[in-house]
């Protein structure tokens, strides 16, 4: 067991477990700060996603800069339970942890409900194309959708638009915003 350090907001420098799981590999400090900072350091009254959450390090960041809830999605129960863990030792009160099948849950959740939408699945899975449709729905307009892949991504759907995207190592982080058609 390792653990990943919350690189900003009000936990900065806390420490979250990190499991010794086949296909868990944290977010790199690297592409956590250049997300955040696409973003902008403060995300007080944003509710965020952050499915396929794992150890947790991006739905923490995104609470720690002030997100009012953070939903996190994890299939694997050890995980949840150190998500859960993790959420009581930082009294993160606007931290829930759902155990069960992302794309499910997505599935059933109400449209636009989310200002931020985080998808980090396995790098040897083949979910990034249904987390990415399944997620699509729930981004609010002028909201966010972020994806972390092994490969870049040209995927494109109405709503979206490309804003960034970053390679770093074998991470290929990406960013879009979901717009107005009508505006642009």
């Amino acid at each position: 067991m390792g653990d990943v350090r919350l690189i900003g907001g009000q936990w900065k420098r806390s420490k979250l477990p990190v499991a010794d799981r086949p296909g868990l590999r944290p977010t790199p400090d690297r592409v956590r700060e250049t997300l955040f900072n696409w973003l902008g350091q403060d995300l007080s009254d944003w509710q965020v996603l952050d499915a396929f959450a794992g150890s947790g390090a991006l739905g923490f960041e995104a609470a720690s800069r002030g997100a009012c809830r953070v939903v996190m999605l994890e299939a694997d129960p050890a995980l949840a339970r150190s998500l859960l863990g993790s959420a009581q030792r930082l009294h993160a009160a606007m931290v829930t942890v759902h155990h069960g099948d992302a794309l499910a849950w997505m599935g059933r959740c109400a449209a636009r409900s989310f200002d931020l939408v985080l998808l980090d699945p396995p790098f040897d899975s083949p979910l990034f194309e249904p987390a990415w449709q399944a997620a699509i729905p729930l981004v609010r307009e002028g909201g966010w959708l972020y994806l972390e892949a092994p490969a870049q991504w040209a995927l494109e759907a109405a709503g979206l638009r490309l804003h960034r995207h970053l390679r770093a190592g074998a991470v290929h982080a990406h960013l879009w915003k979901c717009v107005n058609e009508s505006a642009t």
